[in-house]
């Protein structure tokens, strides 16, 4: 067994009772009691293996309703798993669910005090690092008015503000990024970002792909209770956002107009394939775009080009007429175009590439075919695209 091994799960699975009338609740009650089997149950996790070591940062991505949080519970030790063994070593801090552990009655001061020492925090330690888990809070007066009064932002600000304090060899958090302001989100990054270059250990969940990409080296994307791919954390999200693309395309999100006999797209191609599925191209290469639109009445049509990230953000558009591009004529009303986009800006990330065929005049769109592109690569750098710059001396 490795030194450094913090967590490891081999053959893991979850399942869950069906439980729809209160009989059924009784009924799964007493064959648990009783050593017996459930009967009808709902698996949430299955063999799942992976192992955790320390100085390690992981992203858990997956869609809600993919055994995400039901994972990380077994991982903390909060579910039991119903088959296959799980072993952690070290201390283990879980930052899961709001407000988890804390009394509503009590005020945040007499909470954290008492989240403190249940989580292994010496009186002593709790007395040298109260003023600063307060001070990492930043909740005011409140510190002092009961946890009921309390905005789900502030519950996570006090959580987390003493998981802070305990610095653990293994955190494990649930979205606590999507939850307070943005400043609070900034420090809580930046507190990672110490915790993680100090030797820290990190478990993410959250659909946020940037936050996984700034503070993890791998992923795992759970599908249905299942690992379908883990690795390098810029191949599993850059995959991740593909399938979700894909997954909009055949659901109709993503759709081409029709216009049968009229000005459309026949051929679209990207570095030479003309495939419906995505296509990758490694970052700083050329792409290639050869396109074939039908003209009614042998009439050239407008050929435009658009690119969008996945989430909808408009990139760059161009076409034949803005720039006084004219069409080979291949034959009786079909028209060619090719485009070099040499070593495109783009960084890395899932985008949509849609030829669109426009009327001659360029006033109405008849058609549009789209095309994903993932590019990939690995740069800190953040956005859409890379601006040119050069750094000099100041002066």
């Amino acid at each position: 067994m490795s030194a450094d091994l913090l967590i490891e799960l081999i053959g893991v699975g979850k399942s869950f009772p069906k439980v729809s009338r209160a009989s059924d609740r009784l009924r799964a009650l007493t064959s648990l009691l009783l050593g017996r089997s459930p009967g009808r149950v709902s698996n949430v996790l299955e063999g799942i293996d992976l192992t955790i070591h320390r100085g390690q940062s992981v992203g858990l991505i997956g869609e809600n309703g993919a055994g995400k949080s039901t994972l990380l519970k077994v991982i903390t030790g909060v579910y039991s798993a119903s088959t296959g063994s799980v072993r952690r070593l070290g201390t283990i801090a879980p930052l899961l669910e709001l407000g988890a552990g804390f009394h509503p009655e009590q005020s945040g001061r007499e909470n954290l005090r008492t989240n403190a020492l249940l989580l292994g925090m010496s009186p002593a330690e709790l007395a040298a690092s109260e003023a600063d888990i307060i001070a990492f809070a930043d909740i005011g007066d409140y510190i002092d008015e009961p946890v009921k009064h309390y905005s789900s932002g502030m519950v996570v600000r006090l959580g987390f503000a003493v998981i802070a304090a305990l610095k653990p060899d293994l955190l494990i958090t649930d979205e606590v990024l999507a939850v307070g302001d943005e400043s609070f989100q900034k420090k809580c990054v930046r507190w990672m970002e110490r915790y993680l270059a100090d030797g820290g250990t990190l478990v993410l969940v959250s659909h946020s792909m940037y936050h996984i990409q700034k503070l993890c080296q791998h992923a795992i994307w759970l599908d249905r209770g299942r690992i379908r791919k883990q690795g390098d954390v810029f191949d599993v999200t850059q995959d991740y956002l593909a399938w979700h693309e894909k997954k909009s395309a055949d659901t109709g999100i993503e759709h081409r107009l029709t216009a049968n006999g009229e000005y459309a797209v026949l051929r679209f191609a990207l570095n030479g394939d003309t495939g419906t599925l995505p296509i990758e191209l490694p970052l700083g290469e050329d792409l290639l775009v050869d396109v074939e639109l039908r003209g009614r009445d042998d009439r050239a049509p407008v050929f435009g080009i658009g690119f969008k990230r996945v989430d909808g953000t408009a990139v760059y558009g161009t076409g034949s007429e803005f720039e006084r591009q004219p069409a080979k004529r291949l034959a009786h009303g079909h028209f060619a175009w090719r485009l070099r986009f040499p070593k495109p800006s783009l960084l890395p990330g899932t985008y949509v590439i849609t030829a669109h065929a426009l009327d001659p005049e360029g006033v109405r769109l008849f058609d549009d075919l789209p095309r994903t592109v993932i590019v990939r690569g690995r740069t800190p750098e953040l956005g859409l695209v890379r601006l040119a710059h050069v750094w000099e001396d100041p002066t």
